[in-house]
């Protein structure tokens, strides 16, 4: 017997020792069942015969070999293992997260890879009367006789059944298929006519391939990014190296897919949560031997174990949405950029908005930067006005003005697209007698009204419940909606524009399975049409009928507790207003506002993002926030408000003792209550990266011993992007 040293998916920041037997083909990456406690867990070896091992006679025994080849390569156990130490996250959680959900369930991967059939020496030595009683297994046995069969071809002719008979008989044998990698496309792909900065970037791309390199390819909503980035595949596909696409969001991926299939005739798939338990692991094994040249995904697509990649692709790359949220909170383009350079193949971010970190990385020579300043079909960018809705009467929360402007593109036979980031029918209900509102009653917000469904949920926590009959306060009847939402802005359109179709995309609408696509279609047709939605039309969408963007309501991004607030919201607003003006005609953006003077509106309008970004970046460089100093999170959560602020605190008094540390907190988080539990955050600063984790690292050994460390629940989030 020898000493593996496995990394286990429990909340522990350690590994634990097995006996093994020694003639047992093991390696580091290959998955094993184990006894822990009650339980049988599945998990990773992570060292073989540790030198600091435990007495093996107190060890228990692997229970299986699951693995005869690592599941894990050794490239991708070094981007795990960093990981798992930048983040500050138990390793064997890492490690399982990586994995699709069948294997990390522990069931046999041979049964899920690629195989063909065969016969056997019994079989090719069989009188061919042998099988005369059953024709369907002569016919299979002569389908084997001159050579072997996959199994995806042999089941187009013959049933399972049959192939089940021949082998219980020991005439055919089932056989792995070995690793094929893609062939290259017989013919190039004809891209579009590049402009000069679109081609300067695609020559960056082809001569970074082959080393690491970092660029941030910077581009005006409309300016041909994604023409970029196919052309900058073209040349590697024809070496037989693999691309990694990372999207944002699951709505993006079937719009990009489908571009992406049009143009290279080499297998391309799709990785996020949508699919199924069996896809997701097909998609990984694809992507393991080779066979899928090109994946498009969201964030996890990250830790699919390649064959030969060549290119890494962060689209959108300043979206929040690449930052894991829960759980292990990692940044997929940061980790992405780590991965760029274990491989050593460039790594492409792409953004009209890009991030205040990669900007700074570019303006400071980290990155090569890669300007698109103009639109690639020489439209000109969309006109911003400010629509005052100070001392305006206002129709369904839509001034004279601006029902003006969108009558005249109706009536051209042009499209308009209504910006409202709110979801549900209004905010919340309130009673017309006392002012009361409906709350949840676990969270510290409001519940929105949806009337489709005649409920009231919670979009913090999901609680949902029926509207009630009477004020809860004063026991009135006289209960309606109080703001907009979505869902009323489409009811409200159909009374003003009747004879126009109305297209709503939010979460609600696409909810069911091929609503998004449906109405994608819709939209795509030509003729005048209104089309209202959330943050879900800011992203990738090409509408190039769309002359006229309306963000129905500004200010309620205006002020916020968050640094970041400011940053985001230059964002959204110029993404959304990048879907005017795509077409032959021109495009205008109306922005309603009580607040027209207000500095960062000024500032966007008569500027654009990229002023504003390194007006930004000079503000958090005199307040010496992110990325000019690193920040982490630690956050608290309890039943009771007390043990948050006690447990933080305590960990304050620690972090003051650690020199070069600037603290904030512990204060109550901007939602102070969620799900029924209080929220309390701690956020540490420090102007150097690694003095920030040797003093993470020293908090870490000492607050697991506190007692009240038992009674609440806390997590450090590194890097943070929300701090709600």
């Amino acid at each position: 017997m020898t000493v593996v040293r496995v990394a286990l998916p429990v909340p522990l920041r350690q590994h634990f020792d097995y006996l093994i037997a020694s003639d047992q083909p093991c390696q580091i990456g290959c998955r094993v069942l184990v006894p822990f406690g009650n339980r049988q867990l599945v998990g990773i070896i992570w060292q073989l015969a540790p030198d600091d091992g435990f007495d093996a006679s107190k060890l228990k025994t692997v229970l299986q070999l699951l693995d005869t080849t690592p599941v894990l390569p050794p490239l991708l156990c070094q981007l795990l293992s960093f990981a798992a130490e930048y983040y500050h996250y138990p390793l064997g959680e890492v490690l399982i997260s990586a994995l699709p959900a069948l294997l990390r369930e522990g069931r046999n991967l041979t049964d899920y890879q690629p195989k063909a059939y065969r016969l056997t020496t019994a079989g090719l030595q069989l009188n061919s009367t042998a099988l005369k009683r059953s024709a369907k297994q002569s016919a299979l046995w002569q389908a084997l006789q001159s050579h072997q069969l996959t199994e995806s071809v042999l089941l187009q002719q013959h049933s399972r059944a049959t192939l089940k008979q021949l082998l219980d008989k020991q005439l055919a044998e089932e056989l792995i298929v070995p690793p094929v990698p893609f062939t290259p496309p017989l013919k190039p792909a004809t891209g579009l006519k590049l402009t000069s900065n679109q081609a300067l970037a695609v020559t960056a791309v082809d001569q970074a391939c082959g080393r690491f390199e970092r660029l941030l390819l910077e581009g005006v909503t409309g300016s041909g990014k994604t023409e970029v980035y196919l052309q900058s595949i073209a040349g590697l596909l024809n070496q037989q190296q693999q691309v990694l696409v990372i999207v944002p969001e699951i709505g993006l991926t079937p719009q990009t897919l489908a571009r992406f299939q049009a143009r290279f005739d080499v297998p391309v798939l799709c990785w996020h949560s949508a699919l199924s338990d069996s896809e997701r692991l097909h998609c990984w094994l694809q992507a393991s031997t080779g066979a899928a040249a090109i994946i498009i995904g969201t964030r996890s697509a990250l830790f699919l174990p390649f064959y030969r990649l060549g290119l890494i692709i962060i689209d959108e790359e300043h979206d929040q949405s690449l930052k894991q949220q829960d759980g292990f909170r990692y940044h997929a383009r940061d980790l992405a950029i780590k991965r760029a350079a274990l491989q050593h193949c460039p790594i492409l971010l792409g953004s009209a908005t890009p991030s205040l970190e990669s900007l700074h990385n570019a303006l400071n020579k980290r990155f090569i930067h890669l300007p698109l300043p103009d639109r690639a079909a020489g439209q000109a960018l969309p006109v911003f006005e400010l629509v005052d809705l100070k001392q305006q009467v206002l129709q369904f929360g839509l001034a004279s003005q601006t029902l003006a402007q969108i009558k005249k593109q109706l009536g051209l036979g042009l499209q308009v697209m209504l910006f409202l980031n709110r979801r549900g029918f209004a905010p919340a209900l309130s009673c017309q007698e006392c002012g009361w509102l409906t709350e949840c009653h676990r969270c510290s917000a409001f519940t929105t009204y949806h009337k489709q469904s005649r409920q009231l949920v919670c979009h913090h926590c999901g609680a949902s419940k029926a509207v009630p009959r009477q004020c809860g306060n004063c026991g009135s009847t006289q209960l309606k909606p109080l703001g907009q939402g979505t869902e009323q802005l489409e009811e409200n359109l159909q009374q003003l524009f009747a004879d126009v179709p109305i297209t709503r995309l939010d979460r609600d609408s696409t909810r069911r399975k091929g609503a998004l696509h449906q109405a994608l279609d819709d939209i795509h047709q030509s003729g005048a049409r209104l089309i209202v939605g959330t943050q879900m039309l800011a992203k990738g969408h090409h509408f190039p009928n769309v002359s006229l963007v309306v963000i129905v309501d500004v200010d309620g991004a205006l002020y916020s507790s968050d640094f970041r607030a400011p940053e985001q919201l230059a964002q959204l607003l110029t993404q959304v207003a990048g879907r005017a003006g795509r077409g032959s005609s021109g495009g205008k953006v109306l922005l309603q506002t009580h607040y027209p003077e207000h500095v960062l509106l000024q500032d966007i309008i008569n500027n654009g993002y990229a002023s504003f970004a390194r007006s930004a970046l000079k503000e958090r460089e005199q307040t010496r926030l992110p990325p000019f100093q690193h920040l982490a999170l630690f956050r608290a959560e309890a039943h009771q408000s007390e043990l948050c602020q006690q447990w933080l605190q305590q960990l304050a008094d620690c972090s003051r003792q650690i020199s070069g540390l600037q603290l904030l907190g512990p204060i109550p988080a901007p939602l102070e209550r969620r799900a029924g539990k209080y929220r309390w955050q701690l956020q540490l600063y420090s102007p150097a990266r690694p003095q920030l984790h040797t003093a993470l690292d020293n908090l870490l050994q000492q607050l697991h011993s506190w007692p009240l460390s038992r009674k609440v629940k806390w997590q450090l989030d590194v890097d943070p992007t929300d701090l709600t």
